[in-house]
C-alpha cells in the first residue's frame, strides 16, 4: 500500500448514487482505494453509480458500510473535515494544500470526511476531527458538488505524495487513535462533571470548544496515557475526601 492509500475517504449518509461512482472514479484516477460510507441514502452499487465509476467500480464494491461516523474512523490517527462556512464554536479553517498533507505520514492512518450533500458535517460530525479544510470558490456561488469536492481534495493530496518530506516515526511514538481520543473524551467530561466545572446542562457545548483545544495538539498514545491517569488520580482523590 502507498502511503496516500492509508487516507479513507468518508462519505457521511450520501445521497446521489452518481456522486457515489463519481468519487469512485476520482479516487481510482489519484490513487485512493479505502472508501467508507456511513449510512448511506441511495444504493451506492446501483447501476448508475458503477457507470459513473468507470475503471473505479472496485473501489465501489470493496466499500465499507457502517452505521456511525465513529465506526468509520476506527483505526485512525488523523482526520480532516470539510466544511463551506464557519460555525459558532471557533473554527480554524484550511485550504485543502495547506492542510491535506499532513494526512501523509509513514505508519499513520488518516481520514478525509465529507458530509451530505443537502446539510454539510454537523457540529458533532466536525467534532472528531482535528482539522477543517474549506475549498474557497466564488462568493456569489461557493457550493460544491460533493463529487467536486473529493474530486479537488484527491488531487491535492496525489499531487503533495511526492513532494513531502515523510516521517519515518523513528521515536515509535503513535498517534492517539479517534478511539483512544472517543474514550479520554467520555472520561474528562466525567471528572469535569464531578469537579463542578461542567454542567449538564452546558457540558455538550464546553466538550465541544474543549474537543477543539485538544485535537489540535496531536497527542501521543502514551501521552493520552499519561492524561488519563492524572484524571484517574483526581477521581480517587475525590472519591477518598
Amino acid at each position: 500500500m502507498t502511503l496516500i492509500g492509508q487516507v479513507k475517504i468518508i462519505l457521511v449518509e450520501p445521497a446521489g448514487e452518481r456522486n457515489i461512482g463519481s468519487i469512485a472514479r476520482v479516487m481510482r484516477n489519484m490513487g485512493l482505494s479505502d472508501l467508507v460510507i456511513v449510512k448511506p441514502r441511495c444504493d451506492y452499487l446501483s447501476e448508475d453509480a458503477q457507470v459513473m465509476a468507470v475503471h473505479g467500480v472496485e473501489v465501489l464494491q470493496k466499500a465499507v458500510i457502517v452505521d456511525s461516523l465513529p465506526m468509520a474512523l476506527e483505526g485512525c490517527q488523523r482526520a480532516i473535515a470539510t466544511t463551506a462556512r464557519t460555525r459558532g464554536i471557533p473554527t480554524i479553517l484550511e485550504t485543502p494544500r495547506q492542510a491535506l498533507p499532513w494526512l501523509i505520514e509513514k505508519n499513520v492512518t488518516s481520514a478525509l470526511i465529507f458530509g451530505p450533500e443537502d446539510r454539510g458535517l454537523s457540529n458533532q460530525e466536525l467534532s472528531y476531527a482535528q482539522r477543517f479544510v474549506c475549498i474557497k470558490a466564488n462568493p456569489e456561488y461557493p457550493s460544491l458538488n460533493l463529487a467536486q469536492a473529493v474530486g479537488i481534495c484527491a488531487y491535492e493530496l496525489y499531487q503533495n505524495l511526492n513532494d513531502l518530506n515523510i516521517s519515518d516515526n523513528s521515536d515509535n511514538e503513535m498517534n492517539a487513535n479517534i478511539e483512544e481520543l472517543e474514550g479520554y473524551y467520555q472520561h474528562l467530561e466525567s471528572v469535569l462533571l464531578d469537579v463542578n466545572y461542567l454542567y449538564p446542562h452546558t457540558a455538550a457545548v464546553k466538550m465541544e470548544k474543549l474537543r477543539r483545544i485538544i485535537n489540535r495538539t496531536n497527542l501521543k498514545s502514551q501521552e493520552l496515557a499519561m492524561i488519563r491517569g492524572i484524571l484517574r488520580q483526581i477521581q480517587w482523590a475525590i472519591k477518598d475526601r
